[in-house]
């Protein structure tokens, strides 16, 4: 399969999921419900997000919590989309990094379609780790998280030690 066709298929699935999983958040669960799912580890939860990762930038003034959000996501996208575009073999790229590189770009777009159209990001996903509760997030989170290891992975393995 040609790498342009399946990054651009990652980035759909991506993007499909991070929007249902959302809208059926938004439509089954009122913001002070909570699901357990794992009592004290996992529960599903709606919360709506107008910040960054853990809700940074949450109580900044709203035009400079969109400049600064959605300029970060269009350039990191941008980035991503040209790396993505270019030549499959560009500077040692292998599949893996490219397949890493486009759920990057498909969690980023998740988000920034909810922060363009709806000023908020839906997350629903809580984590507890003892007496810790790791902020809310949602799919596109995780795809940001999952393909950012994947790129992390990859360059830690394909790296050139000097001697």
């Amino acid at each position: 399969m040609n790498h342009r066709v399946r990054s651009l298929l990652i980035i759909l699935i991506v993007v499909i999921l991070d929007a249902l999983s959302k809208i059926y958040i938004r439509t089954h669960l009122s913001d002070s419900d909570m699901i357990p799912v794992i009592p004290g580890f996992f529960n599903i939860v709606h919360a709506e997000n107008p910040g960054a990762a853990f809700s940074m930038l949450a109580d900044a003034p709203v035009i400079v919590r969109t400049l600064i959000l959605r300029g970060i996501s269009v350039i990191v996208m941008c980035i991503i989309g040209v790396m993505l575009w270019r030549n499959e073999k560009a500077q040692g790229e292998t599949k893996l990094m490219r397949i890493g590189l486009a759920i990057v770009f498909g969690g980023a777009l998740g988000n920034f379609i909810d922060r363009a159209f709806r000023g908020t990001v839906t997350d629903f996903v809580q984590l507890f780790f003892g007496s810790y509760e790791f902020p809310s997030f949602n799919v596109a989170d995780s795809a940001i998280n999952i393909g950012a290891a994947i790129l992390i992975w990859e360059l830690w393995k394909n790296r050139k030690v000097s001697t």
